[in-house]
């Protein structure tokens, strides 16, 4: 297992000089080889992980390197969207630089799931965004203007979870950095244990999406492609959850688990509604499958709550499916995001942007993106036998175990957060069939000679993730713990044969592969309709129905804000939407030459959060620079003697 993945960061370093030498080729051939490696790694790290391997002495600490099965679960099934999205047709503008930035996201990737010290897991955090920001600057799929200014707002928030988690730090590691002494420091903080689980969830939160920091995301994932998209939605997202996870679960006193479990399920709840919303309003592929990758990423928050409720009150077994819920969830995720993500490329090749709008996509495709975006968006809709429906199933049935807790708070939290979930289920449902139905299906009356191609990893992936569901059954056992508080006979017990079952056969079950079968079977009959159809009358050409008219009208398609007008007006008091029309005339008013139409959400948080902190900022600056440059050079050294000596401090406080 050591040796694959040692494999792994050979080929990833190697690829980062190969990119910047513009070696495309060899760059690609380099990342591929290393990805595979990441796989062979975790593939041999899920069933059963041991080795540890010591990689450096950092001063007197040891910096190691070990991978939990948990870790290995999320690394693979993201890994494998990544693969999917480097063996496609490459989008960027910049191939070379690209997949330099991808290799240096892996290995960041590959530090936050196995570092066991805190200063190299800061590091290597550190490379997880740095990475992330090169792959939407190297894929110049926006002007170079707001590109630069989406990636400095993506960079600015995930530096605040950055400082965040220098702090637990701080905290946690001022004695020892080995993350194996933190859950005795964090114990010694008595009633101040629930300030640092709040650090640790704006730390991870920056990433995962909850609220205020999924604002970030449309802008990112809007100025890069959907290669980039699926990389960001897969392996970085699932790191940051088993890094959150792991703090909450292993390392939190659990005197102050209710009240962090409470948080998480609210948190989660809250931004999981509002992500789905606003993916609901968007008329951009990326920008729709970003919020919902907000989305999904607080599902598994809601399921992490819910384990720190469970574990609060000794409920292992409990606090064991919701943790294990939350992994399967974000497993059959990066699966399905990857595949819809690849195919909103395929769909820019033919319309040469990322708009949802009927273009006779599917007409041109071949059947493989259909098939492989039909998948993902199944799975996205959380549409049975896909992988998600599985594990919001596992989710929903998770929350409804609410009734075996004693606090009253966390009983309603979990009531509330399962009303959130079908809200949020339901407005998910809407979306996907918006971003397929408009986005593939469909056409215009002008013919696009321009085909997609590449669309096979496209399928791959959405194969994926049929089998992610058919196989869960039999591949969950594999999650087992050795070092956590969790109970290997509850990972067990969610499954028993071919059905899956939250811990009890009595309360509930369902089986993905005896619904995959029954569903084959029952679409026998309306294809033997058909066959029968066409051959008592043959093939029948009618007309469209067209609201009455006796004739099509030639542009009679619907639009993305057609579809979603609705709910746009009855959560007008979230979206607070504008709508701006410019007409354009000729000699008189009454001779329109042009008219334009524009309309757009004002953001949740941006008003009233980021945009006065951004005025305090640049006011504090203005006053404080008054002072702080006025030309005195004994002013200039006693700054820098204050700088050394907090510096010092500071080596002492840690040491």
């Amino acid at each position: 297992m050591l040796t694959s993945f040692a494999v792994a960061v050979v080929f990833l370093l190697l690829t980062i000089p190969l990119g910047l030498l513009r070696l495309g080729g060899l760059a690609r051939l380099s990342l591929v080889a290393g990805t595979l490696a990441v796989l062979a790694g975790c593939f041999l790290a899920v069933p059963e992980t041991h080795a540890t391997a010591v990689l450096w002495s950092l001063s007197a600490e040891q910096v190691s390197w070990h991978l939990q099965a948990a870790a290995a679960w999320v690394l693979f099934w993201g890994a494998l969207a990544a693969l999917a999205a480097f063996l496609s047709p490459c989008r960027a503008r910049r191939p070379g630089l690209w997949y330099a930035g991808a290799a240096v996201a892996l290995l960041g990737s590959l530090g936050v799931a196995g570092l066991q010290e805190g200063i190299a897991f800061l590091i290597a955090w550190e490379f997880l965004s740095f990475g992330g920001a090169i792959l939407l600057l190297a894929d110049g799929a926006a002007p170079t203007e707001r590109s630069g200014q989406s990636n400095l707002y993506m960079l600015a928030l995930l530096e605040i979870g950055a400082v965040a988690l220098l702090l637990c730090l701080l905290l946690l590691g001022g004695g020892n950095t080995q993350f194996s002494a933190w859950p005795q420091s964090w114990a010694a903080y008595g009633g101040s244990a629930f300030g640092i689980a709040v650090l640790f969830l704006i730390g991870f939160g920056a990433k995962l999406g909850v609220l205020p920091f999924y604002e970030w995301y449309p802008g990112a994932y809007g100025s890069g492609t959907g290669a980039s998209g699926a990389i960001l939605s897969g392996i970085v997202l699932n790191v940051a959850y088993f890094a959150l996870g792991r703090s909450l679960l292993a390392w939190l006193p659990v005197s102050a688990a209710t009240s962090t479990g409470i948080l998480l399920v609210a948190v989660g709840s809250v931004s999981a509604i509002l992500a789905i919303l606003y993916a609901f309003q968007q008329n951009n592929w990326r920008r729709l499958l970003s919020f919902s990758t907000a989305e999904n990423a607080n599902l598994a928050i809601v399921a992490l709550g819910a384990a720190s409720l469970f574990r609060a009150e000794g409920f292992v077994d409990l606090s064991t499916l919701a943790w294990t819920v939350g992994l399967i969830h974000l497993g059959g995720h990066s699966l399905a995001k990857g595949s819809m993500m690849l195919a909103a490329d395929r769909a820019a090749d033919v319309q040469s942007d990322y708009r949802i709008a009927q273009s006779r996509l599917l007409a041109l495709a071949p059947w493989t993106l259909g098939l492989g975006a039909a998948l993902g968006a199944m799975s996205l809709a959380a549409m049975p036998p896909t992988a998600g429906f599985a594990s919001e199933w596992y989710l929903f049935q998770t929350v409804f175990q609410d009734f075996h807790l004693q606090n009253t708070a966390a009983r309603l939290a979990l009531a509330l957060g399962g009303a959130g979930l079908a809200l949020t289920a339901a407005i998910a449902l809407a979306t996907m069939i918006k971003v397929f139905g408009i986005g593939l299906l469909g056409g215009r009356t002008e013919k696009m000679q321009k085909r997609p191609q590449g669309s096979w990893a496209v399928l791959f992936l959405g194969l994926l993730v049929l089998f992610y569901a058919v196989a869960l059954p039999w591949t969950l056992h594999w999650l087992h713990f050795a070092s956590w508080p969790a109970d290997p006979a509850a990972v067990r017990a969610m499954t028993r044969g071919a059905f899956l079952v939250p811990l009890h056969f009595h309360f509930a079950f369902i089986s993905p592969p005896l619904l995959l079968l029954v569903g084959l079977l029952l679409a026998l009959l309306p294809l033997g309709l058909l066959a029968w159809s066409h051959r008592q009358q043959g093939c029948r050409t009618v007309p469209v129905w067209a609201h009455g008219l006796r004739q099509v009208p030639a542009d009679n398609a619907v639009t993305a804000l057609a579809f979603s007008n609705a709910l746009r007006v009855f959560y007008s008091f979230v979206y607070r939407p504008k709508n701006q029309v410019q007409r354009a005339y000729q000699e008189r008013e009454y001779f329109v030459r042009e008219l334009h139409f524009n309309y757009s959400e004002a953001p949740f948080f941006g008003p009233w959060l980021f945009r006065p902190s951004v005025r305090l900022i640049q006011i504090s600056a203005d006053r404080i620079g008054l002072v702080l440059q006025n030309g005195s050079l004994n002013a200039y050294l006693a700054y820098i003697g204050i700088v050394l000596l907090l510096l010092f401090a500071s080596v002492f406080f840690i040491g």
